[in-house]
């Protein structure tokens, strides 16, 4: 309880309670594999392509393999920003090739969250593993407590996430998920639908006032734990 407590503080700590601008940079979150089907890495390649086209920076989490090294060297070819933060002790795993833009290292996995959650705008989840799924529903849960009112979006590829869906779907219907709190992020089967459904989503989110309460109002639930 009590590291969580921290990570929220620093979340909060990071720029999450300063109010909505318009979206400079995205965090996205992926696997460090590329997955068993071509269209996981077409959607990485596809998502890296519509960031340059829309001339948005890239926040993710700095390994070169897998998804991962594919929309990190999408975004930096196309001339954008990168900034790759990985924990010191990860960087033999995830980081086997070559590095592209900016690579921050830090000390742990909750000091990676804070630091990418500081530098973005707003967040996107790939297809991914355990990391990736846990990083998507911290962020989700950072929102529904108001300690950010920055949009998340769920790329859902070849319905990749259906069955995560559902099981948010079954937590609305026990009564563990406010079904409001249902709607905090956007899903979308393609890049492109996908940020122009986050730009709205950060065009309309309203700005913080000084308690943090009007981020978690905008997904019209109260600031609470689950």
């Amino acid at each position: 309880m009590e590291e969580n407590q921290d990570q929220e503080k620093a979340a909060a700590e990071s720029g999450g309670g300063s109010g909505r601008g318009p979206v400079r940079a995205v965090c996205v979150f992926c696997g460090s594999r590329p997955g068993n089907r071509p269209s996981f890495s077409a959607a990485a390649l596809d998502l890296g392509r519509q960031l340059v086209e829309r001339k948005l920076d890239l926040v993710y989490g700095g390994g070169s393999g897998g998804l991962m090294g594919l929309v990190s060297k999408a975004v930096h070819d196309g001339g954008r920003h990168v900034l790759g933060v990985i924990p010191s002790a990860l960087l033999p795993e995830e980081v086997s090739g070559e590095t592209l833009g900016e690579v921050k290292v830090v000390r742990d996995m909750h000091e990676r969250k804070s630091e990418m959650a500081k530098h973005s705008d707003a967040f996107i989840a790939l297809p991914g593993g355990y990391g990736t799924i846990e990083e998507l529903l911290e962020i989700i849960t950072w929102a529904q407590l108001g300690i950010h009112n920055k949009p998340v979006g769920l790329l859902n590829v070849d319905g990749y996430y259906n069955s995560l869906l559902s099981l948010f779907d079954k937590g609305v219907e026990e009564g563990f998920i406010d079904e409001a709190a249902r709607n905090i992020f956007v899903v979308a089967d393609t890049a492109g639908e996908l940020l122009t459904k986050l730009t709205a989503a950060a065009a309309a989110a309203p700005v913080d006032d000084d308690d943090g309460q009007k981020g978690a109002a905008a997904a019209g639930v109260k600031r609470k734990r689950s």
